[in-house]
């Protein structure tokens, strides 16, 4: 696979604190990667280091095959940064804005505006393009940034906490438009957020990060597996049993389904811990038994559980 980003054994500190300790991650070309995790938990310092603004205590970086501590500036002009609040000329228009930024990246008169009024147009800005942008709302100037970002026909787009402030329904287009204009120029997205949300709907796989450790990353059923290794489905029902006997039969048959680690009844209603979906083999079992399955229920713990899990403490101690 071809790794436009490649990092190894990374890590940052500010005094004894490791912001970042130990980082190993590979991105593909054309891949949208989601960094998830709390306020504090390291992202923007290794956004930091991946552009050469700032410099690792030690481990390796590469970025479209080039070291940011060495060459910090044709890193720069491979990668399109988008952070969490965009600075921009209020007294200038969006498309003033955007010729500024594409002339200061070489190119000519001519070419900065025909490219600034298409990507204003691709953004969804056509109509906005010539009122200042100090009049734009929190949505329309992450718009014009993402433009911005685009104006150098980057390879790789970083995207930090870029949705901060925007109402819910201009997210739901913000991250429409990421994906359409990813998969069309091909571009690699790593995008930084700890809204749980947005990474599942847009990314391909994500990063868990929390207190400067990348604890899983993966798509997000193979992030379950990794992060609760017991036990990531839970399974409950039902059943109609005539006799305690028949029960502690079929509680010492399920008990011998591989996978499971626990089963608890409560009455006719049982409970089942296993490490991973053996729903099918419980509900065979139950009916091969000769007792009724009245209902069954299952749970595979994913982004929501893997919040409550490791993000709330992590926010209550930053």
């Amino acid at each position: 696979m071809d790794h436009i980003i490649e990092i190894s054994d990374l890590t940052k500190k500010y005094g004894d604190y490791p912001a970042v300790n130990h980082l190993s991650l590979n991105i593909a070309k054309g891949e949208i990667f989601g960094l998830l995790g709390p306020n504090g938990a390291g992202k923007s310092t290794t956004i930091l280091m991946l552009m050469g603004l700032t410099e690792p205590y030690s481990g390796r970086i590469s970025v479209c095959g080039i070291n940011p501590v060495k060459q910090p500036i044709q890193v720069k002009k491979k990668v399109g940064y988008l952070p969490e609040d965009v600075g921009f000329y209020d007294d200038y228009s969006g498309l003033e804005n955007l010729i500024y930024t594409a002339r200061l990246n070489g190119l000519s008169k001519h070419e900065a505006e025909e490219k600034a009024n298409l990507l204003m147009d691709k953004v969804g800005l056509g109509q906005e393009k010539k009122k200042k942008t100090g009049k734009y709302s929190r949505g329309m100037r992450q718009r014009l940034g993402f433009a911005d970002v685009l104006i150098k026909d980057p390879e790789v787009i970083i995207l930090d906490e870029p949705t901060l402030g925007i109402d819910p329904s201009g997210v739901k287009e913000f991250l429409e438009m990421i994906v359409e204009l990813s998969k069309k120029e091909k571009m690699t997205v790593l995008l930084s957020s700890h809204h749980l949300y947005q990474i599942q709907k847009v990314c391909d796989r994500v990063g868990i990060f929390v207190k400067g450790n990348l604890l899983a990353e993966g798509d997000i059923q193979s992030l379950s597996a990794q992060l609760f290794t017991k036990e990531n489905t839970f399974i409950e029902g039902d059943i109609d049993i005539s006799n305690n006997i028949q029960k502690e039969l079929l509680l010492k048959g399920l008990k011998n389904i591989e996978n499971i680690s626990e089963v608890r009844f409560d009455n006719n209603h049982f409970n089942i811990r296993a490490q991973k979906d053996v729903a099918a083999e419980v509900s065979r079992f139950v009916i091969n038994s000769g007792a009724g399955l009245l209902s069954l229920n299952k749970k595979i713990l994913g982004l929501d559980d893997i919040y409550e899990r490791y993000f709330q403490g992590a926010e209550a101690t930053i």
